[in-house]
């Protein structure tokens, strides 16, 4: 392939940035012509392709967020968005697209893959829920502002001798809320791969207060519940000690990524652009073992889910005694 063009969509992750400098420098290095696409899909139908340099990318890598901007845009779900941003594509003739971003844009990649233009799914998303990978880019930031976030509430609930309920993103995957519980020491986790029993949890925290703990986190996947409707469930319950509720949001999107957020994006961006260079499409990058993987993107998001690793929830549940 001679020209190609890179997007983000969906959710902002830490390390987009990098990932999309990546197939840009790389694309140069190549020889190959590198446009870039604003606003995802809608961008894509609405024709805002424009070509990208070497400057065009630089004091980027660690930036969090998307210099390519980002934007929802269900009418791409449609074989008419499909065909209307194919046809801008090709008035631009782009031969291969590079899509970063999480479950929705490895949709809309297959979708283009499906219609036979070749698209490569570079997995962008803190929640670590893409098939195919053990990792996505944006996780492991995401993880850590989380984890530190925890740390500090730990302090305050100590102070008082409190209980904190901590909301962390994760809608369909829980992997912020095992990664992080585990790595703070919290009481409980909660997650949309594990059934909870609210009684249990309750006498949990209750014989920790009567050994003489002063304080209590239990770490709850924003895909559960809110963290109110949890705290409120433990009331009803029968809790009746202090009780907090906190919800960290979006600050876990955004921020400078971590190193290893830098170094896995520029790793997938560059292997991308090495696959569309000798024409091969239709493929999910990601990582296995800490080896570079490329698998059919229908067959991967058609017959493959992401699973948590319990195991972690077994760890935390044997450590938080």
């Amino acid at each position: 392939m001679k020209r190609i063009a890179v997007l983000t969509s969906g959710g902002d992750s830490p390390g987009m940035n990098a990932a999309a400098r990546a197939v840009v420098r790389k694309s140069i290095y190549e020889g190959i012509e590198i446009f870039g696409i604003n606003y995802g899909y809608a961008g894509m139908v609405a024709g805002d392709i424009f070509p990208l340099k070497v400057a065009s990318v630089g004091d980027k890598i660690q930036r969090g967020g998307t210099f390519l901007y980002s934007a929802r845009y269900p009418e791409f779900a449609t074989s008419k968005g499909q065909l209307a941003g194919i046809k801008q594509l090709k008035k631009h003739e782009i031969e291969g697209v590079v899509v970063i971003g999480g479950d929705g844009s490895y949709h809309g990649a297959m979708r283009l893959t499906e219609h036979g233009f070749p698209a490569i799914g570079i997995p962008g998303t803190i929640d670590n829920d893409i098939p195919g990978t053990d990792y996505t880019v944006g996780f492991d930031t995401a993880v850590n502002i989380a984890l530190d976030a925890l740390d500090r509430l730990r302090d305050t609930a100590t102070s008082h001798v409190r209980t904190f309920v901590v909301e962390v993103m994760g809608h369909g995957a829980g992997d912020i809320a095992l990664w992080t519980g585990v790595a703070s020491g919290a009481d409980d986790i909660i997650i949309p791969e594990h059934n909870f029993n609210i009684n249990k949890i309750v006498a949990r925290v209750r014989a920790g207060h009567n050994r003489g703990k002063k304080h209590t986190l239990i770490v709850l996947a924003e895909g559960v519940m809110g963290a109110h409707e949890f705290a409120k469930k433990m009331k009803d319950a029968g809790y009746k000690s202090d009780l907090r509720v906190s919800v960290l949001g979006h600050i876990q999107r955004g921020g400078s990524p971590t190193v290893r957020d830098r170094v896995l994006a520029s790793r997938f961006g560059a292997f991308a652009v090495e696959l569309l260079k000798t024409g091969k499409g239709g493929l999910a990058v990601g990582i296995k073992n800490e080896k570079l993987v490329a698998a059919d993107i229908i067959e991967t998001l058609t017959n493959h889910k992401h699973k948590a690793d319990l195991s972690l929830y077994e760890l935390n549940h044997q450590l938080s005694i």
